[in-house]
C-alpha cells in the first residue's frame, strides 16, 4: 500500500473510523477514499434534485449574503469585482453576487445541474476548475462554496486560485468543519456502531463525495503552505428551519417516519446550535507578497 500523507502537516496516514476514511492525527485533517461520480447517471438517481434544492436554498442564501458581506470588507477599492464562484451549482450565490455590484461568473462540473441552471440566464460554464478557464482569465474573488472538500488535488487547485486572482484578489473558501458539533457527534455515534449520520457527513454514495474535512486552524495551514495568508475567517449556519424536511429527505435513504423522527430532534436542537461550534466555517485569503 503506497502510504498517504497529510497536505497540512506532511505526517503519514492512519486508517480512521471506517475502511475509507483516513486520519493525520497531528493536525486534525481527516480525508475519504470515496469515488466520485459527478456526471454519472446511477449516482444521480440517489438525490431527488427537486428536495434538495428546496431543503438548501434557505440556509445558502443566508450565508451568501454573510460572506458577501466579508467580501465587500475586504476589496474597499471600487473596480475590483470580477468574480469566479467555482462549483456555483444552482446559480444562487451568482445571483446574489449581481445584486450587490459582482461582475459575476461560475463554473459547474455537473452537466444536469449546469444545463438546469444555464436557462437562468447567468454567465456560467460546463467544466471543472482550473481546466474550464482561459490561461490568462484574471478574478478579482475567487469564492469556492462548499466544494473545496469534495476536490480530489487540492494543491492543483490552489495553484489555479493563485494563477486566476488579480494581485489584490481574494479567495474566500466556505466549507464544512470537523470541530463542528454536528460532526463530532457523527464520529461519536460511529464509534458506537451508529453509521448512517457519519456516512451522510461524508456524503457517501452521492454523486460528489467529500475527499476532505478541515478544520479552522488546519485549513489556515493549507492555504499557507500554498502561497496564501488568511485575512479573515468565521462561521456561517449549518441548518434552517426553514427547508430542513427537504434536506434531510433529499437522498431517499431513509422511510418516511424515521425521516420525520431526524426532523423533530434536529428540529428541537435548532435553538441550542447559536451556542455551540458550527459546522461551516469561512475563510478569506490573499496570495503571499513573498511568494
Amino acid at each position: 500500500m503506497t502510504i498517504q500523507t497529510c497536505p497540512v502537516c506532511h505526517s503519514a496516514m492512519s486508517r480512521g473510523l471506517k475502511s475509507w476514511h483516513l486520519e493525520f492525527g497531528s493536525c486534525g485533517y481527516e480525508k475519504s477514499e470515496l469515488k466520485p461520480a459527478i456526471n454519472e447517471a446511477l449516482a444521480h438517481e440517489q438525490i431527488n434534485e427537486q428536495f434538495r434544492e428546496e431543503g438548501l436554498r434557505s440556509v445558502r442564501n443566508a450565508n451568501f449574503n454573510e460572506l458577501l458581506k466579508s467580501i465587500i470588507n475586504v476589496l474597499s477599492s471600487p473596480g475590483y469585482n470580477r468574480l469566479l464562484d467555482v462549483g456555483c451549482a444552482h446559480g444562487w450565490f451568482l445571483e446574489t453576487a449581481q445584486k450587490k455590484g459582482f461582475e459575476a461568473h461560475g463554473i459547474e462540473p455537473d452537466r444536469v445541474v449546469y444545463e438546469a441552471t444555464a436557462k437562468s440566464g447567468l454567465s456560467i460554464r460546463q467544466g471543472f476548475f482550473p481546466e474550464a478557464l482561459e490561461a490568462n482569465e484574471q478574478f478579482d474573488v475567487i469564492v469556492v462554496n462548499d466544494v473545496f472538500g469534495h476536490l480530489p488535488d487540492l494543491t492543483s487547485v490552489l495553484q489555479g486560485c493563485e494563477n486566476h486572482l488579480t494581485s489584490r484578489g481574494i479567495l474566500v473558501l466556505n466549507l464544512p468543519s470537523s470541530s463542528g458539533f454536528f460532526y463530532k457527534t457523527a464520529r461519536l455515534l460511529s464509534k458506537l456502531g451508529i453509521n448512517g449520520f457519519f456516512e451522510r457527513l461524508w456524503q457517501k454514495g452521492l454523486p460528489s463525495p467529500h475527499l476532505h474535512y478541515f478544520n479552522a486552524m488546519n485549513l489556515r495551514e493549507l492555504l499557507r503552505n500554498n502561497g496564501f495568508e488568511e485575512i479573515s475567517n468565521g462561521q456561517l449556519s449549518a441548518l434552517k428551519l426553514q427547508g430542513l424536511f427537504a434536506r434531510i429527505s433529499y437522498t431517499k435513504e431513509h422511510i418516511l417516519p424515521i425521516r420525520l423522527l431526524i426532523f423533530l430532534v434536529v428540529a428541537i436542537a435548532l435553538p441550542l446550535t447559536k451556542m455551540i461550534p458550527s459546522d461551516i466555517i469561512y475563510s478569506v485569503s490573499r496570495k503571499k507578497l513573498s511568494h
